[in-house]
């Protein structure tokens, strides 16, 4: 019946602003950006050869900013990218170790809270 999750909606307060931390800081590419209406724009983000992808959103009133949390990025070198992250400048916990992986967490600007993993699986 169904076959994958296609967007993912993160509330966030200025889609520029977060556009641009989505690409600078964890190399997502815009996939679209177009008018949708009075006042709304579309801004679609996917991180290469990724079948889901996110969209921007500033419309939900059941979202505010930053609402979203437990969102997962997956990474089969965790050492590696959690490094290429702070040195970006991110402010990313440090990588903890679970019995299903390792993990650490971050937010963007809104305060959509975010882990990256790598997982033993």
């Amino acid at each position: 019946m169904f076959n994958h999750i296609d967007i993912i909606s993160i509330p966030v307060a200025d889609q520029q602003k977060a556009k641009q931390f989505y690409i600078e800081m964890l190399g997502f590419e815009l996939k679209v950006e177009s008018p949708m209406g009075p006042n709304q724009n579309w801004v679609q983000l996917g991180l290469d050869g990724a079948q889901t992808s996110i969209t921007l959103v500033t419309w939900f009133d059941a979202m505010p900013p930053g609402s979203v949390q437990g969102l997962v990025l997956d990474t089969a070198n965790i050492e590696q990218a959690h490094a290429a992250l702070k040195n970006k400048g991110l402010d990313i916990g440090d990588v903890d170790s679970m019995p299903w992986g390792r993990f650490a967490t971050f937010s963007d600007p809104d305060g959509n809270g975010w882990v990256l993993q790598q997982s033993n699986f």
